[in-house]
């Protein structure tokens, strides 16, 4: 399908003037490790249900997801604390809120400080900070509550993205993307943070949709420092952010359907979103790729860094686009790991990407120098992010 047009977009490996980079990642886990054999037994003894077919349905859902290990917040001293969690319509959102919010903090402020070790600058020098969650409401928002746990400045000027779901970390990516370009000398922080007890139930049969996110949806953090003309000195680039365009489909908004009620957050993700992805997924990236003024669309000579929303959007992306397997295969890592994280996942993605990118390099073969991070969410919204690889 032909090449990219290096001389439009720049060859060597260094940033271009004035636009945003990547220049360090982190991410957090809570502590209780999930291990996908042994969540079936676990889930129905802890809300006690003896429901055998849906018992047999989570079986067989857990192992199409490909998820092999989880984080969760939910443990047992929170379930001593708040057994009503376990009862069908025992629990308040009130309860929930008072676990959820506290405990996206400590991960937030956790994932920021990992990411700024790495950055290896001082906390004083953010600017900025954006802050994504669906996991947490409350007035004033995170995004203060984070600024306070990690000590930011008063004068750091906050931006709070919530409800956004999964493709809240690529929205994220762009919304700090834009303030970097157009704040020269800004560095800002992104963090995002998540967690499934907002919507924790016990297993029902008028819910069996329920299921689907007991078997793939993951707790944790992650972090982002974004600026542009990184410091040579002491900042290392891993990524540049060329160009980025968000989409939403009309007339999909109940595709991925969440509402904050009384018990907490329900979701129902409707069985043709797969298929809405696949039929409209090559349309969004031309688009993407043609504002960013790439001459050919070579999708196997591009890097993939894509939110792993779960092996059917995965399968179905790799198949309408043609890409090689091992293109998607960062984000079926992070699948495989930490089950879809929502926002966060883009960063254990591009974790792995610059992983896999070390391994290429050190076999001496030829690495892909640009790419796409994608993301799809409510909506249906597309989010996407023309990218380059600078990490040497």
């Amino acid at each position: 399908m032909g090449s990219i047009d290096s001389a439009v977009l720049g060859s060597e490996k260094k940033s271009n003037p004035g636009k945003a980079t990547i220049l360090a990642l982190g991410k957090a886990f809570p502590h209780q490790l999930v291990m996908q054999e042994y969540l079936v037994d676990g889930y129905f003894k802890t809300t006690n249900c003896d429901d055998p077919e849906l018992k047999q349905k989570l079986t067989r859902l857990c192992k199409t997801t490909t998820v092999k290990t989880r984080y969760v917040v939910m443990s047992e001293e929170i379930l001593k604390k708040y057994p009503e969690l376990a009862i069908e319509g025992g629990s308040t959102v009130t309860q929930r809120l008072d676990i959820c919010n506290d405990a996206v903090t400590e991960m937030a402020v956790e994932a920021s400080r990992a990411c700024i070790k790495n950055w290896g600058r001082s906390i004083s020098e953010i600017t900025h900070l954006v802050y994504v969650s669906s996991s947490e409401a409350r007035l004033p928002g995170g995004d203060l509550y984070l600024a306070k746990g990690l000590g930011l400045s008063p004068d750091t000027h906050r931006v709070l993205l919530y409800f956004v779901g999964c493709s809240g970390g690529v929205a994220g990516l762009r919304v700090a993307k834009d303030i970097a370009e157009n704040n020269p000398g800004s560095r800002v922080l992104l963090a995002t943070s998540e967690t499934t007890i907002i919507g924790f139930k016990p297993p029902s049969v008028d819910r069996p949709y329920d299921l689907v996110g007991v078997a793939l949806f993951g707790d944790g953090a992650g972090a982002m420092i974004i600026g542009s003309d990184p410091d040579p000195i002491c900042e290392k680039p891993l990524f540049e952010l060329h160009t980025a365009i968000q989409n939403f489909l009309p007339d999909t908004e109940k595709t991925i359907d969440g509402r904050l009620t009384e018990q907490g957050i329900n979701f129902k993700l409707a069985r043709e979103l797969p298929q809405i992805i696949e039929d409209n997924v090559e349309n969004f990236c031309k688009k993407l790729i043609g504002k960013a003024g790439l001459a050919h669309k070579n999708y196997n000579q591009m890097f993939w860094a894509v939110h792993p929303g779960g092996p059917a959007i995965l399968n179905r992306m790799e198949k309408r686009l043609n890409l090689s397997p091992e293109k998607l295969s960062p984000s079926r890592r992070a699948l495989m790991d930490y089950g879809n994280a929502s926002s966060n996942s883009i960063v254990y993605v591009l974790e792995y990407m610059l992983e896999e990118s070390k391994k290429v390099r050190n076999m001496n073969e030829e690495e892909n120098e640009w790419g796409l991070i994608l993301a799809f969410g409510p909506g249906v919204t597309f989010e996407g992010i023309i990218a380059r690889n600078l990490d040497v």
